[in-house]
């Protein structure tokens, strides 16, 4: 039986350079109306996590998270899914840095207007202001990395830059470790504290 995540992996191999039909044939299948664009993985993470806490299930609502695999990819993504491809409706979440790539993504796909929400710097930056060092420390710990982000603050490299620009470089030294932290940090908000993009995104849904 088609599902949400057949749909996911087939809009991604298309953007890759593969068929389309596949792509096609699922979205007539599925009751898919919307797409969130992600730069990547841990992204996707946070946004799942966050739906998942707030008792909604995205892909029975149509809703398709899709990982990029990079903001450059964007165009790709919102030309063949928006209303200039499968005619779906668009958003997601970016970084300020990225925001461009969006504005011409949301351009090239012939949409009337821009929907996606922008981080300061950040996801991560984002969860680590809202929860505060001291609670990330503390979650680090439960998650048995106390020793190896220990090790990391040692680095030269490290000498200088805050605690949460430091926490930040640390999730993304380690295959896997900024997905996972994408999971631990939402999991661990206080629901009052939720970033306002990611807020504002779930609620956009």
């Amino acid at each position: 039986m088609a599902d949400m995540r057949a749909f996911q992996e087939a809009v991604v191999a298309w953007a890759a350079g593969g068929p389309g039909d596949p792509a096609r044939e699922l979205a007539a299948l599925l009751p898919v109306r919307t797409v969130v664009l992600l730069e990547g993985p841990s992204d996707a993470a946070a946004v799942s996590t966050l739906a998942a806490r707030r008792g909604r299930d995205l892909a029975a609502e149509g809703i398709c998270v899709v990982s990029m695999g990079g903001a450059m990819s964007v165009g790709r993504f919102a030309g063949l899914l928006g209303p200039s491809g499968l005619g779906l409706r668009l958003t997601g979440l970016c970084d300020e840095a990225e925001r461009g790539y969006y504005e011409r993504g949301w351009e090239r796909a012939g949409a009337s207007r821009p929907e996606f929400f922008v981080c300061a710097a950040d996801l991560e930056d984002e969860l680590i202001r809202a929860l505060g060092v001291t609670r990330v420390r503390e979650l680090v710990g439960q998650e048995g990395d106390l020793r190896s982000l220990e090790t990391f603050l040692r680095q030269p490299a490290q000498r200088g830059r805050t605690p949460q620009q430091q926490f930040r470089r640390f999730f993304g030294t380690k295959k896997g470790r900024k997905i996972r932290y994408g999971h631990v940090l939402v999991a661990a908000l206080d629901p009052a504290r939720t970033p306002a993009p990611l807020d504002s995104l779930l609620a956009a849904l």
